[in-house]
């Protein structure tokens, strides 16, 4: 694992700090109090974040780039169980103590800005700060919400489903709202697979349909929905 202090200059830092939704509305006096920069991090392309962490104990919110979690499997083969993006929380989420069951982070597509809280310190400004208490419960509120949606469709869609819904959910969390849209693809066949409980094969199949019928198009570099209402309606009518 390693992990690099920003080297960022302070005005540079502590816009990207405040570009987070949960420090948004901080004082300069809260800012200097909570000592935010002393939290700050950067990680480059592939380093780990936190590895087989049986005794974990800390918080992370994601201020640019990607992250991979996941877990080695009895085979040694990496397994991805989520891709945290941009404004998302990772970690203790829950502010318990040992239970990440040896899964790791790791820096995905790219380097990546972080801010980082022993659960202890950050459970203490959560007792004195409630506005920021309030708009942390409803961040990890909104992505339990995610997760446990995720796991009503493995339980009862079919994985055609499973991977409509993926890509609206993709949508969702960059906010758009236009019919055609375009976003970078950080993704491959297998980690979309792992993603919805399928097989690679299974995956690249439903994608080819959905090429076919020209309601996607998938590459490397980009996914591309011509007409997300239409990818819409097949959800809602199977």
């Amino acid at each position: 694992m390693l992990q690099t202090f920003c080297k960022m200059g302070m005005e540079e830092q502590l816009l990207l700090i405040r570009n987070y939704d949960l420090w948004v509305n901080i004082s300069d006096e809260e800012y200097e109090e909570l000592n935010l920069i002393h939290h700050f991090i950067e990680a480059k392309k592939n380093d780990y974040i936190y590895f087989d962490s049986h005794y974990h104990n800390k918080l992370y919110f994601l201020k640019e780039g990607f992250i991979k979690i996941g877990y080695i499997d009895d085979s040694g083969k990496e397994v991805v169980k989520e891709i945290i993006q941009k404004g998302e929380v990772f970690g203790q989420i829950t502010l318990e103590r040992n239970n990440l069951q040896g899964e790791f982070a790791r820096a995905f597509k790219g380097n990546v800005s972080l801010c980082a809280f022993n659960i202890n310190d950050f459970e203490k400004m959560l007792h004195t700060k409630p506005s920021i208490a309030l708009r942390f419960s409803k961040k990890v509120g909104h992505q339990l919400k995610n997760i446990e949606n995720r796991l009503v469709s493995l339980l009862n869609k079919d994985v055609k489903t499973r991977l409509i819904n993926f890509f609206l959910l993709l949508l969702e969390k960059e906010n758009i709202k236009e019919n055609t849209v375009s976003i970078p693809n950080f993704l491959t066949h297998e980690d979309i697979a792992n993603l919805i409980g399928s097989s690679r094969q299974t995956v690249t199949s439903s994608i080819n349909d959905l090429e076919q019928a020209a309601l996607l198009q998938f590459t490397r570099e980009q996914i591309i929905i011509p007409d997300v209402k239409a990818l819409q309606k097949l959800v809602n009518v199977s």
